[in-house]
């Protein structure tokens, strides 16, 4: 029966590429595709569902083939011209290679895997756990706070064990021939080491930095013995129930190596602060961890992705334990481990907040890191070649690798105009009329398709967006990798910048000289088409296209374009309750947004202590624990102000400079409930249109180098003000012995503390509050309209 279904589908398949391949006229070819695109439209308002999914994107993919069968038969130019002929194959390889994405893509994510959750255990049936927490160069603050709340999930006491591995106190660096090196790393050594004991976790260091993360979380291993192994990097926070919703999966599989979970963040990346659409638009990753990794789910291929993860010891020691021939190792150790039959799974909800780079300069630098790691893996372990792993498998993992090829075509596509616009090169040979019959209908069903699968995660043209912008530095990386496949190294990605004024990004230069030249050619086009006899349509064509790549680098200009940072710290929504003991009265309270640095909170007006927000007070803040918890030592706060929003009174309160226990009652606070890190993401998975995504990116085109050319025209030194349904499950906490509720330590932590000043109390306006308060209502305003949607979604 088998054998007749895989007949059949290669029948089917065989008789469509036939009627594909009949030529047709140009204008049936218009008609035809014009259907198609009707037809598509009518299943997507009319009858969406998930069979109609397959229908949708088998209708555009038909338009797609024709459209690729045309291009290569008819439009590239004769070889006795080979200038021309040269450069229109290496456009055509560029626009084939975005079709076998595309057409992977959709395999892969045209039915993701929605897993259910795990089956709940007992707590005898529960595996040991070891969370390694790998540091190099982070501060203690930031390692403080991922170690608290790791010792905090919902987890055996006696089962779990959290493991700073530090990479940055090794006896290497406390023995650098640098005096200065050689203090600081054991002055780190020393501090982490009193961090850990105070805070219930294990400090463990090496002798020698010997292959990068990889080498750290194998020493790790050597000293560990726990069933299961979780890795968070150091500015990865887990959430209270990370282990309760994903560590029964390996007792529903044997052969089960990994649990990956998503990585979501607290902060923006460049291009969401500098565009200002982290409130409003999913951030690059989601679509990612939302589609692609749920898509890999169906196929076993979904992969280990460095942080967020659990991984059974047992397979680890197999493969001799974590990877690392190349600067990758989370990929490769996977892709290892699904070639010895191993399998992965993927639980699509965020249990952990990290942070991402805030400047470009540490975006790219990152970014160049996964890519050269990716083509490692490529040309040193090509999947390709890779016994044990099944066909499917190979695809999967060739398109995550191939995916890092984008930098060229993106160029390509980029410059690709003036070279007719400048110099009348014809690497594209076709009329006007077929260019709109073919051309002009293939980006537009291209568009529907992308946006019907990902218009919930996706933006329209934001990816072309993000690919310009990383292709003009990822270009270099990608070279080096194909000269040296060994070369790369591993480099730590800087967070945690901070960003007190406009100002140019150090790598905003090559970009300004790619608008100029856009707009040369622009100027160029116009100019030719209006006054030069004998100039056709097809530079009207070809001009536009300018223009589309002149707005993509307008839009880059303004990621280049670094606005200040709104917080110092980055925080996140929560819906929480507590009790705030303020001059002599305790009053319940309800905390709206928490950061490392201080929190917003609401109550009613009345209950507010005499004279409050009239000058500094300091008092406490007591957090109601979530599932079963227990009940952490009161924060030391102090009232920074105070705003009226009708009978509710808003308040900002401080921590100040946080020592190792507040860190237990904080991170209780800020990652007791997982669920306030996706209410937030689920707010901003709003779909957006074609026309109006479209719109948008034009507006930031046309408007971001104004903002761009105004920053540079500043310079650098404009200094402005600061502005701030689950399964049933036991629940666990830290053992009794961990210093939960005891004294405060003299074990201060490198947070600095805001100066206080007196505010006023009553409905003054907000520029006179400061920039805080603005932002205090505009979370407040955020809050509703989430809850809101909600309850819309509900209905």
């Amino acid at each position: 029966m088998r054998a007749v279904r895989w007949l059949v589908w290669m029948g089917t398949t065989a008789a469509g590429l036939v009627l594909l391949s009949q030529p047709v006229g140009t204008q049936n070819q218009l008609a035809m595709s014009l259907a198609a695109m009707a037809a598509m439209i009518g299943l997507w308002l009319f009858l969406d569902g998930p069979r109609t999914r397959f229908v949708f994107l088998a209708m555009g993919s038909l338009v797609v083939l024709r459209y690729i069968l045309w291009r290569v038969t008819n439009t590239l130019p004769s070889p006795g011209d080979p200038v021309s002929f040269g450069f229109g194959l290496l456009l055509l390889l560029g626009e084939l290679y975005c079709v076998f994405i595309l057409f992977v893509s959709l395999i892969i994510n045209a039915d993701p895997l929605r897993r259910r959750p795990p089956t709940p255990q007992r707590a005898a049936e529960l595996p040991t756990v070891d969370v390694f927490v790998p540091s190099y160069n982070e501060d203690a603050s930031i390692l403080a706070m991922t170690l608290a709340a790791a010792r905090q999930m919902n987890y055996p006491p006696e089962k779990l064990t959290v493991w700073l591995l530090d990479d940055g106190g090794t006896d290497q660096k406390c023995a650098d021939a640098d005096r200065g090196k050689a203090e600081a790393a054991r002055a780190r050594r020393a501090q982490l080491k009193a961090l850990c004991a105070e805070l219930g976790a294990r400090y463990l260091t090496r002798e020698r930095n010997l292959h990068a993360k990889a080498g750290n979380l194998n020493n790790g291993l050597a000293q560990a013995s726990g069933d299961i192994v979780v890795v968070l990097d150091a500015d990865h926070v887990p959430f209270r129930s990370f282990l309760r919703e994903t560590v029964g999966y390996f007792a529903e599989d044997p052969r089960l190596f990994l649990v990956q979970t998503p990585h979501a963040f607290l902060n923006p990346d460049p291009v969401e602060r500098n565009l200002r659409t982290f409130e409003r638009m999913p951030s690059e990753n989601e679509m990612f961890y939302a589609v692609t990794q749920r898509g890999l789910d169906k196929w076993n291929g979904s992969f280990f992705c460095g942080s967020a993860a659990l991984l059974r010891r047992a397979a680890l020691d197999e493969a001799g334990g974590f990877s690392g021939i190349t600067i990758t190792e989370d990929c490769e150790t996977a892709f290892e481990l699904h070639a010895r039959g191993w399998t992965s799974a993927y639980v699509d909800k965020p249990l952990i907040a990290g942070l991402q780079p805030d400047t470009l300069a540490d975006f790219i630098g990152q970014r160049s890191r996964w890519c050269q790691g990716m083509f490692q893996i490529l040309l040193l372990k090509n999947p390709a070649l890779k016994a044990g792993l099944k066909p499917i498998q190979k695809i999967a993992y060739l398109s995550s690798m191939t995916f890092w090829f984008f930098p060229m075509p993106r160029l390509a596509f980029m410059f690709a105009p003036l070279l007719h616009i400048f110099f009348d090169l014809k690497i594209f040979v076709a009329s006007v009329a077929e260019s709109i019959a073919y051309t002009a209908t293939y980006i537009i069903i291209n568009l529907m398709m992308q946006n019907y699968v990902y218009g919930k995660f996706r933006w329209p043209f934001v990816s072309e967006l993000y690919e310009y912008i990383q292709g003009l530095y990822l270009s270099k990386a990608i070279a080096s990798v194909i000269l040296s496949p060994r070369k790369p190294t591993f480099n730590v990605t800087s967070k945690g910048a901070s960003l007190d004024h406009d100002h140019l990004s150090p790598l905003a230069l090559p970009f300004f000289a790619v608008y100029a030249l856009l707009l040369a050619g622009c100027a160029v086009a116009g100019w030719r088409y209006l006054f030069e006899p004998g100039v056709t349509n097809l530079m009207l064509v070809v001009g536009l296209w300018n223009f589309f790549n002149l707005l993509t680098a307008g839009a880059a200009l303004g990621v280049c374009a670094e606005r200040r940072q709104l917080e110092r710290m980055p925080s996140l929504p929560v819906d929480r309750r507590g009790v705030l003991s303020l001059g002599g009265r305790a009053v319940d309270v309800s905390v709206t947004r928490v950061s490392a640095e201080g929190c917003t909170l609401r109550l009613p007006g009345t209950l507010l202590a005499p004279g409050a927000g009239q000058r500094a007070m300091s008092g406490s803040l007591t957090v109601i624990p979530v599932d079963g918890a227990r009940q952490a030592a009161p924060l030391p706060v102090i009232l920074e102000g105070v705003v009226r929003d009708g009978d509710e009174a808003v308040c900002r309160l401080t921590f100040g400079a946080l020592q190792a226990p507040d860190y237990v009652a904080l991170a209780g606070l800020m990652y007791g409930d997982a669920d306030a890190m996706q209410r937030f993401q689920l707010r901003r998975r709003r779909h957006k249109d074609i026309l109006t995504g479209t719109l948008q990116f034009v507006w930031w085109g046309l408007v971001e180098p104004l903002r761009a050319l105004r920053y540079a025209l500043a310079g650098d030194a404009r200094p402005v003000a600061d502005e701030t349904a689950a399964a049933p499950f036991p629940a666990y906490d830290a053992p009794e012995s961990a210093p939960v509720a005891a004294a405060r330590p003299s074990l201060p932590l490198n947070l600095p503390a805001r100066p206080v000043e007196p505010v006023r109390a009553g409905p003054v306006p907000a520029e006179a509050e400061g920039d805080w308060v603005r932002l205090m209502l505009e979370f407040e305003n955020d809050r509703l309209l989430a809850a809101e949607g909600r309850r819309t979604g509900a209905r």
